[in-house]
C-alpha cells in the first residue's frame, strides 16, 4: 500500500515538472532567440541553444529604443494604479459587506452591473471626461482613469464575505472605527486575495496597449507595449531583426518576473495561515 502511494506520489510529481517545463519553454526560447542570428532563428530542425551566442544582441536592443524609460513608466504608472485600486476596492468592499445602510442591495446589484460591461465599451465616454477634465496625454490621466476597478471590488468583497460579522462587531464593542477595523483586520485576514488582486492589476496594466495609446500622444509617456511596437514597426526591426526583438521582450519581462517571484512566498504565506498550516 505504502508503495502504491509512492508510486502515485512520484507520477504526480513527475506530471507537475513536466507541465512547469511546457509552461517555462515559451519564455526559454524567445531569451536563447535573442542570442541567435536572424538566420538561425528560422533554422530547421531549430537549436535550443545557440552554436555562437551573441550576447551583444541584448545590449544593442537596449540601446536602439529607451527601453529604460518605457519600463519605468509601465512600473510607475502600473504601481500607482495597484496602490489606488486596493485602497478604493477595500473600502467599498468593506462597505458592501459589513456596513448597513440603505440602498446598498441596490448599489451591490449596480457593480455587479458594471462587471458584465466590456471595458470597450466606456472608453469613448471616459475619453471625453479626461478631455474635459485636461488630462490627456498625462500620466495623471493614465492612473486616474485606472483608479477603480469592479473586478476588483468583487475580488475582495468575496474575500471579505468570508470573514466573520462577529469579529467585526467585536472590534466595534472594543471601540475600534470601521477605518481602524478595515485596516488592522480585514486586510490582514485577507492578505493573499490582496496579493493577488496586485499581481492581475499589475500585469495588466503594465502589459496595457490600446487605452494608453488612445490618450496618449507624447513619446515619453510610451509603456511598454507602445514602446516595443515602435521599435517593432517604426524602427524596422519587423521582420528584419527578430534576435533584437526577442531580446527586448526579454529585458521588459524582467519586472513581472521579479513581482512574481516577491509575491509567490506572501501567497504561500497566507495560504498556510488561512489553512492553520504552520511553517
Amino acid at each position: 500500500m505504502k508503495g502504491v502511494y509512492q508510486a502515485g506520489l512520484a507520477l504526480r510529481h513527475i506530471s507537475l515538472l513536466a507541465i512547469a517545463l511546457a509552461m517555462a519553454f515559451p519564455f526559454y526560447w524567445m531569451m536563447t532567440s535573442a542570442l541567435k542570428t536572424n538566420d538561425e532563428i528560422w533554422q530547421f530542425p531549430p537549436t535550443l541553444w545557440p552554436e555562437l551566442p551573441l550576447w551583444s544582441n541584448y545590449v544593442e536592443a537596449w540601446l536602439a529604443a529607451p527601453f529604460g524609460q518605457y519600463i519605468a513608466n509601465s512600473v510607475i504608472v502600473a504601481g500607482a494604479i495597484v496602490l489606488l485600486q486596493i485602497i478604493n476596492s477595500a473600502m467599498m468592499a468593506y462597505a458592501l459587506t459589513h456596513m448597513k445602510f440603505r440602498l446598498k442591495g441596490f448599489l451591490t446589484g449596480i457593480i455587479m452591473l458594471g462587471y458584465m460591461i466590456p471595458s470597450t465599451a466606456v472608453y469613448l465616454p471616459s475619453y471625453m471626461i479626461l478631455s474635459k477634465l485636461y488630462l490627456l496625454d498625462s500620466y495623471a490621466g493614465l492612473i486616474l482613469s485606472n483608479a477603480v476597478s469592479v473586478f476588483s471590488i468583487f475580488l475582495i468583497r468575496q474575500a471579505f464575505l468570508q470573514v466573520s460579522h462577529e469579529m467585526v462587531e467585536a472590534g466595534q464593542i472594543d471601540g475600534a472605527s470601521h477605518s481602524r477595523i478595515l485596516w488592522t483586520i480585514m486586510m490582514p485576514l485577507t492578505r493573499a486575495s490582496f496579493v493577488v488582486l496586485a499581481l492581475i492589476t499589475f500585469i495588466s496594466q503594465y502589459n496595457n496597449y490600446f487605452w494608453p495609446m488612445l490618450i496618449t500622444k507624447n513619446p515619453d509617456l510610451q509603456l511598454v507595449s507602445a514602446g516595443l511596437r515602435s521599435f517593432f514597426v517604426e524602427g524596422g526591426a519587423y521582420g528584419l531583426k527578430w534576435p533584437l526583438i526577442m531580446a527586448a521582450s526579454s529585458f521588459t519581462i524582467i519586472p513581472l518576473l521579479l513581482l512574481f517571484l516577491f509575491a509567490q512566498r506572501t501567497i504561500m504565506q497566507s495560504v498556510n495561515l488561512s489553512s492553520g498550516i504552520k511553517g
